[in-house]
């Protein structure tokens, strides 16, 4: 202890006398600006933390916010295990499906298909593939690429754009930046021939820093007929001319091919949660992100960002698409098996972003701008119900060259958002923030089962969106914070598609919009570290289906907006650390959430009539999701053990409880999870992690889904083991 508290004087007297000599000196002293370095321990590795006030050209004043350090949590990294890597982060309800392909996850009751209730970033770059015909993030990162992952809440959404669930950024590793070359190395073994390898380079000649990387994973899966094939590659190079200048080159692709297992019913599940109902289903997303980002810092109080982004690529499937209780088997009339169905979706995204942050004074009170303006171009082209080939391999192939659907959705749409950070005192901070939206998609093209001349449809994104944020912290560790904003999701493509001839869509439907409002403390105190929030979720103009009869009294399906809903909860995350020994650490955590999530109003289709939903259920909403961990931590050995525990839900808006034979519809029954892991630091270059994942291999499954990848019981991963091993040079 004497030894660090010496040390840390001769840096103070150092650091003073330095200050005297530049004084002395003024401009004869040349000033040379180093670039961020990282230090971390081998004790006492803290895993969440909090955005800074002001984060790059962010207001983050007043707003629920976590960042999580991947590399110094205790967790399944490279298979993406969503309840490891939020563990302490309240409220993230995780879709565990896919064997770590995708993370699933939402948070506030809202739906974690692909994550696409968020505005989802990589660096700051967007990575939903169309914000506003396919929201869902195909772009798949591989983790070990990643430094850190930031959220933050609806209630920054004047921001960073529309979606209710807020903005889930993250940030890549930079590599070492004090040498001209680097390596870092991390390959994995475990259950199910598990294979996994990550490798990159980096390091900086000059002005030029460098980051590349190339993944690749293996991985047949928990279930019969499972099988993973994925591969990602990145390289980032950032060049800074001058002191104020900083050009970056970012170009990031992930590719991978899943043979899918099929749906279960709930009978099937019972006998075996590993069987398969499918041999012959793939599913196949490729996606290249490239991007441009300048940043000038005009002055030290000014700086400038633009972003110049595309989110390019394909999502592809061939699928026997039948519920579970239809056997895909060999066809006794042909004497092969029947033909797939190939669906196609090419991404052609394209979005600029000029964001501006400057910070003032009025009299000795710092205050600070957030201004820019947001430009998006997306032309998303979907083909499907194309005639597929009778093999069980994975291919494209049409057997007739029409497509059932050849259809595109256009979007342009420009958005001019502002907000300011007033000090009312030194420890007080006001925000208040616009944001305006104008733009049009339009829907064209052909479905062969439709008539052509009802097929248009054009949907206005006009909004003018207004929200704010209030920081109060009575003391330097404490903050009390608040706000509320408004926001918008668009209408999805998906659901503006009749898919029979008795189906027609609304020509004036909505998209859902809503707010976000939320009130909560958080800070350190000796020992203690907490966040406890409570928030408000309104969601209006929810999409769905009515039953209507036309004129003459024919029936037909009618797709519109047909309800509104309230979600409310409370977010808890409680930390204490206990040191037992100068080398020993304990922690302890809780990461709970309390929810109520019901509809208000609203009608829906259910068989040939309509049914009330105001009281029921918000689907997929479970009560309770809490996580509770311990972390021992000894020198270079860190062992976390999480409890996991997510109540019941239900799978469809009516809340059914008894299961159809099918099992699309009825109860998520709850779960109970026990995790391991470990990491073990054997130097400052070499270093082991592994997990042990559902130690008492408990079967569950945490979704009925009504459309992809097929309507029943997706059975999530029992037991499993994997070690992996980080090699830096």
């Amino acid at each position: 202890m004497y030894k660090y508290k010496f040390i840390c004087l001769v840096l103070l007297i150092l650091a003073i006398t330095t200050d005297s000599a530049f004084a002395q000196n003024g401009d004869t002293i040349k000033v040379k600006k180093l670039d961020e370095v990282n230090v971390s321990t081998n004790l006492f590795r803290n895993s969440i933390s909090r955005l800074e006030p002001i984060s790059g050209t962010y207001l983050i004043n007043g707003k629920k916010n976590e960042v999580i350090s991947i590399s110094n949590i205790d967790a399944n990294i490279p298979e993406k295990t969503g309840r490891q890597l939020f563990a302490k982060v309240p409220g993230v309800f995780v879709y565990d499906m896919e064997g770590g392909n995708q993370l699933n996850i939402a948070t506030r009751g809202l739906d974690p298909h692909r994550g696409w209730e968020f505005n989802l970033r990589k660096d700051g770059i967007i990575t939903n593939s169309d914000m506003y015909a396919y929201p869902a993030s195909h772009y798949s990162t591989p983790m070990e690429s990643v430094d850190r992952v930031e959220l933050i809440r609806g209630t920054g959404s004047l921001q960073y754009g529309a979606q209710f669930g807020g903005m889930l950024n993250y940030v890549s590793k930079q590599g070492d930046t004090s040498r001209p070359i680097s390596l870092e190395s991390v390959n994995t073994v475990g259950s199910y021939n598990l294979l996994s390898t990550y490798n990159a380079i980096s390091g900086k000649v000059k002005k030029v820093k460098y980051y590349a990387y190339y993944a690749k994973r293996n991985r047949d899966g928990y279930r019969q007929n499972e099988h993973t094939d994925y591969d990602a590659q990145g390289i980032c190079v950032t060049i800074s001319p001058t002191k104020k200048l900083t050009l970056r080159l970012d170009w990031a692709r992930s590719n991978y091919l899943y043979k899918i297992p099929g749906p279960l019913s709930d009978v099937m599940f019972a006998q075996n949660p590993r069987q398969a109902t499918r041999n012959r289903n793939y599913f196949n997303p490729t996606i290249n992100i490239p991007s441009l980002t300048v940043n000038y810092d005009i002055t030290e109080s000014t700086k400038l960002q633009l972003i110049s982004s595309a989110v390019l690529g394909q999502r592809k499937s061939v699928l026997f698409d039948k519920p579970a209780t239809i056997n895909d088997t060999i066809n006794l009339t042909t004497l092969q098996y029947n033909n797939r169905q190939v669906d196609i979706d090419r991404f052609n995204s394209y979005t600029q972003e000029l964001r501006l942050l400057k910070q003032y004074k009025i009299g000795s009170l710092k205050n600070s701008i957030s201004a820019g303006v947001q430009i998006m171009n997306n032309n998303l082209h979907r083909t499907q119900l194309g005639k597929g080939t009778t093999g069980v391999d994975y291919d494209l192939t049409l057997v007739d060259p029409v497509w059932g659907r050849d259809i595109n959705f256009k979007t342009n749409n420009v958005a001019l958002f502002a907000e300011n950070s007033f000090s009312l005192l030194h420890n007080l901070f006001i925000n208040a923030g616009i944001r305006f939206e104008k733009g049009e998609s339009k829907m064209s093209g052909k479905i062969t089962y439709y008539p052509e001349n009802d097929i248009p449809v054009s949907i206005k994104h006009n909004y003018l969106l207004v929200g704010g944020n209030f920081s109060y912290k009575p003391k330097p560790t404490i903050e009390i914070y608040g706000g509320i904003a408004q926001t918008y999701r668009p209408m999805l493509f998906k659901d503006i598609v009749p898919s029979s001839t008795f189906e027609k869509v609304n020509p004036t439907i909505k998209d859902a919009n809503g707010y976000n409002l939320e009130i909560g403390c958080r800070g350190k105190q000796n020992f203690l570290q907490w966040d406890v929030t409570a928030f408000l979720l309104k969601y209006n103009n929810r999409f769905g289906t009515l039953a209507l009869t036309d004129a003459v009294g024919n029936f037909y399906t009618y797709r519109t907006n047909i309800g509104n809903s309230i979600t409310k909860g409370v977010e808890l995350f409680l930390q204490a650390n206990f040191s037992t020994h100068k080398n020993v650490q304990l922690i302890f955590f809780t990461s709970t959430s309390f929810m109520d999530g019901k509809y208000n109003t609203g009608m829906l289709k259910i068989g040939n009539v309509n049914a009330e939903l105001k009281g029921k259920k918000i689907e997929s909403v479970p009560n309770v999701i809490t996580r509770n961990g311990i972390t021992y931590q000894y020198k270079k050995l860190s062992v976390t053990s999480l409890l996991s525990y997510t109540s019941q839900t239900y799978a469809d808006p009516i809340n059914t409880k008894v299961p159809n034979a099918t099992g699309s519809v009825g109860i998520v029954p709850s779960y109970f999870l026990v995790d391991l892991n470990f990491s073990y630091r054997v130097s400052k270059n070499i270093e082991f992690k592994g997990s042990f994942n559902n130690l008492l291999d408990g079967s569950y499954f945490t979704k009925r889904p009504l459309f992809y990848p097929g309507p029943g019981i997706w059975p999530s991963d029992g037991r499993s083991f994997n070690i992996s091993s980080i090699v830096k040079l």
